[in-house]
């Protein structure tokens, strides 16, 4: 295998980077006059109305959404694990290589809008006509596919393989998006290339609507389906008709090319690889093993939800590059998206099924994360309680039948009132064989280990969880005082803990302590009350919102995690790239470790036991702000 020369380009080539790159997110400024001319000609203009014109717009959308559910599609598909083609796996770096994919509609949008009004005959095409069909069909299947060939071959050549192509080949394990992964010259290149049907028939005057509109879909569906990393096309077609094998790649024939570098050249039809002796020699055992593959069974199993509407996009099955950065509150942009959110909305309440949204391996485990189609907001209302229950409880017993042997509960353990912190799946199912896990021992212990040296009071204020009272035990038996600011929740702690407080265990009304553990329910009011400098550090799933620019803030209960954890290339909701927050963390250790016992209910495990066995397994604890230590 050439893994050598999957690099990115060494000696970048002349044209390398796209035009606009410089604008960075505010590219789509270019297509601002494109868009404004053509709603102009269509509302002033006293002329015919020009469908090929009026379909160009809702095109580039078309080409931009068939390409995300690919991407989302494949996500899904290789995270599943069925039919995968190559088990490596991807990470941040290609993400933000790939980040750029609609750079290439963009640049099609224009050329077609230049055509559509420059090129004789490239406007008021009609809407239908077959001879233009036949043509395209024709046209691709001989001189595009023919010159892509040599061309590609062309690229491989070390001159131009270091200056160009190898930005492309730098994706060992390609994703969709891949396919058009390519420096600005080798798509000006490919855009002559597939310009050759196109205009033969426009100058021919034999083109349409949906000649044009077809052949630029087929090429996006074939580019997407031969990079997706999953086996789909049907051994039983190339049975009922042999001869189909030479002119209809499969994405395991061009994953090789990505493996192994001097095989299987071709654009879509393997054909001329089969002619000039590149066929790589793997390529049907390959595609039959891939076939042959079954369904992942996961060693462990991570339940989360949906926070709000727009977190759908923030999933690993949504926006790539948004789920590689950290979740941030609705920006204006993200309204503009308000139609798709609200169909998302429709979907998950309509499929109302767990679904799996990552695969990761650590060593020889594989962490899947199942998805609930709840959102936050659902928790808190009564209405929802069974229904979320039920969904829980059906993952649950899911993971038993897969043979998982740790399930973390995550984002599902929400407090007492919901399922008894998960007690009442034990209680319901007392023979599991799957280890139900909440993650409470280690939260405890990150939050103890985040709370700076030598300090010896801390301010609790939140909902009195149960990492709460675990939080408040652990803290007076170190002896550091622990202050609560409502009477309520004081009463509450001095029942729970009694003389095992030490003393250490006061109700305060003042607001000058330095360390703050806060959980939900922490008010406005009291944020501002705080003294400046004050470190805020959560205990529970979700942050604070961050009111005080003078202050700290510490993430959610979470840690770096070490390099062995595989195919990480998304952020857990608000949390920074490559760290995981404890609830995730625990049922892998618990499963690395190999403990029998639950950690769920009213239970939880030793705590600094936990700890040291999560720092055993490369599991590294977060800075707290520098000039914040002793």
């Amino acid at each position: 295998m050439l893994y050598s020369y999957l690099s990115m380009a060494s000696k970048p080539g002349i044209l390398t980077d796209w035009p606009w790159k410089p604008l960075g997110s505010f590219k789509y400024i270019i297509l601002v006059p494109l868009i404004t001319e053509h709603i102009y000609s269509f509302m002033v203009k006293d002329e015919d109305i020009d469908v090929s014109k009026l379909a160009l717009f809702p095109f580039v959308l078309w080409r931009m959404l068939h390409n995300q559910l690919w991407i989302s599609l494949s996500r899904y598909r290789t995270a599943k694990g069925t039919n995968k083609i190559v088990d490596k796996g991807i990470e941040f770096d290609q993400v933000d290589r790939e980040r750029d994919w609609d750079d290439q509609i963009m640049f099609n949008a224009i050329l077609f809008y230049l055509g559509n009004i420059y090129v004789p005959g490239g406007s008021h095409l009609p809407f239908w006509r077959l001879d233009g069909v036949i043509i395209t069909m024709l046209l691709h299947a001989g001189p595009v596919e023919f010159l892509y060939y040599w061309l590609h071959r062309a690229l491989h050549h070390h001159y131009l393989y270091s200056r160009y192509h190898s930005h492309h080949h730098s994706s060992i394990v390609t994703e969709p998006i891949t396919s058009v992964i390519h420096p600005f010259a080798e798509h000006i290149a490919y855009f002559l290339l597939f310009s050759i049907p196109i205009l033969t028939t426009v100058l021919t005057g034999t083109v349409s609507v949906i000649a044009l509109a077809a052949y630029v879909t087929y090429l996006d569906f074939m580019n997407n389906m031969g990079h997706c990393n999953f086996e789909l096309i049907p051994n039983w077609l190339f049975t009922l008709l042999p001869p189909l094998k030479y002119i209809i790649y499969t994405p395991s024939f061009h994953s090789l090319h990505h493996v192994q570098f001097r095989t299987n050249y071709s654009l879509f039809m393997p054909f001329y690889d089969y002619i000039y002796g590149t066929m790589d020699k793997s390529s049907d055992s390959l595609y039959e093993k891939s076939l042959r593959r079954k369904e992942e069974s996961p060693y462990v199993v991570h339940l989360t939800h949906l926070t709000t509407p727009e977190s759908i996009y923030h999933l690993r099955l949504g926006f790539a590059s948004f789920a590689s950065k950290p979740y941030t509150p609705s920006t204006w942009h993200m309204w503009l998206l308000w139609p798709v959110t609200l169909c998302s909305m429709m979907l998950t309440w309509i499929y109302c099924s767990t679904f799996v949204v990552e695969s990761n391996r650590f060593h020889n485990i594989i962490l899947q994360t199942w998805a609930i189609p709840k959102y936050n907001i659902q928790y808190r209302l009564k209405s929802q309680k069974q229904s979320i229950n039920n969904l829980i409880e059906e993952a649950i017993l899911e993971a038993e039948e897969k043979g998982a042997r740790v399930l973390s509960l995550g984002l599902m353990n929400q407090g007492e009132e919901m399922n008894m912190y998960g007690g009442v799946y034990m209680q319901k199912h007392p023979q599991l064989k799957v280890k139900l896990v909440d993650g409470s021992s280690l939260a405890v212990a990150v939050v103890l280990n985040s709370i700076p040296k030598r300090t010896t009071q801390v301010v609790l204020r939140g909902k009195l969880t149960k990492v709460a009272c675990a939080l408040a035990f652990a803290l007076c038996q170190k002896r550091i005082q622990v202050s609560v600011l409502r009477e309520d929740e004081y009463e509450k702690l001095d029942k729970l803990l009694g003389t095992k407080s030490e003393g250490k265990l006061v109700l305060s009304k003042s607001y000058t302590f330095k360390t703050w553990l806060v959980g939900d329910g922490l008010s406005e009011v009291e944020q501002r009350k705080a003294s400046k400098g004050t470190l805020f550090i959560p205990f529970s799933q979700f942050p604070p919102k961050k009111l005080r620019t003078d202050c700290f803030y510490h993430t959610t209960p979470a840690m770096q995690t070490p390099l062995a954890l595989e195919n990480v290339d998304s952020c857990e909701n608000w949390l920074p790239r490559r760290v995981m927050s404890v609830w995730r963390i625990a049922g892998l250790v618990h499963a690395l470790e190999g403990w029998e016992e639950h950690e769920c209910g009213y239970t939880t495990s030793n705590i600094e036991k936990v700890w040291e066995a999560t720092l055993k397994h490369g599991f590294q604890p977060l800075r707290v702000p520098t000039h914040l230590k002793s």
